[in-house]
C-alpha cells in the first residue's frame, strides 16, 4: 500500500514501549486495526506528544511491512474529541470492542465514520444509551454477526409489539411466553431495528440483548472498561 499520504486514523490504546516511545493500536480509515511504535513520542521536548491519545482525530504515516509499523508522522485532523465522567468510560468501552472484536488490517471504512461520529455524539452530551446500542447493533452488522430483527425465524412472520421472544444467537427470536422475564419485547426488538427511542423498560432489555450477542463474540475475558467503570462509581 502506497503511505506518502496521510490517513485519518484515531489510537485505540497506547502504552510505553521504551524510555521515550510508545506502541500505540491505531484505527486507520484505509488500513484497519494495527499496531505501531511512535519512536520518541514521550520525550519531555516532544511538542505533538499530547496528540497520540484516543478519541483524538489525527492524519497519519507510517512504514513498514511487519505486523508493528512504525509511526513516521501524525497531525491533528480535528480538535480531540472531549469525553469526562460517564461518556468517557463509553468511550474506552468503544475502543475495547474495536480493539477485542477487528481482525488486524482489515479496513472498515463504514465502522470507521460510525465510530468518529458516536464519539461526536457522547462529546456533545446525546443520550448515552441509544447511541451506545446504536454502535453496537451496527458494530455486529459490519463484522457480519448483525441481528435479526425483523421477523419470528421459526415461520418468517413479522415481530409482534405485544410478543416476546427468545433471541437465539445466530438465528434471531423466537416467540416465547409473554410472562418468560428472559424474552425480550417485540416492541423493543422492532424499536432497535428502527432505531426508535425506547422507554425505560426497552432501554434495559436492549442493553441485556446487546451484552448478552456481544459476550458470544467476545469470549469470558471481561470488559476492562466496565471494570473501571464500576471501580470508579465506588470511590
Amino acid at each position: 500500500m502506497e503511505r506518502s499520504a496521510l490517513h485519518p486514523a484515531f489510537i485505540l490504546h497506547r502504552r510505553p514501549f521504551s524510555n521515550t516511545s510508545l506502541l500505540i493500536e491505531c484505527f486507520s480509515l484505509s488500513h484497519g486495526r494495527f499496531p505501531a511504535v511512535a519512536k520518541g513520542a514521550i520525550r519531555g521536548s516532544s511538542a505533538s506528544a499530547g496528540l497520540l491519545q484516543p478519541f483524538q482525530p489525527l492524519l497519519i504515516r507510517w512504514s513498514g511491512r511487519g505486523e508493528v509499523k512504525t509511526l513516521n508522522f501524525y497531525e491533528a485532523a480535528a480538535p480531540n474529541m472531549t469525553l469526562q465522567g460517564q461518556v468517557l468510560y463509553c468511550g474506552f468501552y468503544l475502543n475495547e470492542l474495536l480493539v477485542r472484536l477487528l481482525q488486524r488490517e482489515d479496513p472498515h471504512e463504514q465502522l470507521f465514520g460510525l465510530y468518529g461520529s458516536t464519539l461526536t455524539k457522547l462529546s456533545q452530551g446525546k443520550s448515552v444509551e441509544p447511541v451506545l446500542r446504536r454502535f453496537e447493533i451496527e458494530l455486529l452488522d459490519q463484522l457480519g454477526f448483525g441481528l435479526v430483527l425483523d421477523r419470528n425465524v421459526e415461520d418468517g412472520s413479522p415481530l409482534v409489539l405485544k410478543q416476546r421472544y427468545h433471541y437465539q444467537i445466530e438465528r434471531g427470536p423466537v416467540p416465547c411466553s409473554n410472562t418468560d422475564p428472559s424474552g425480550f419485547s417485540g416492541a423493543t426488538l422492532i424499536g432497535l431495528r428502527d432505531d426508535q427511542p425506547l422507554d425505560r423498560a426497552s432501554q434495559t432489555e436492549a442493553r441485556t440483548l446487546t451484552r448478552y450477542v456481544l459476550r458470544y463474540y467476545l469470549g469470558d475475558r471481561p470488559l476492562k472498561s466496565r471494570e473501571l467503570f464500576r471501580a470508579s462509581r465506588e470511590k
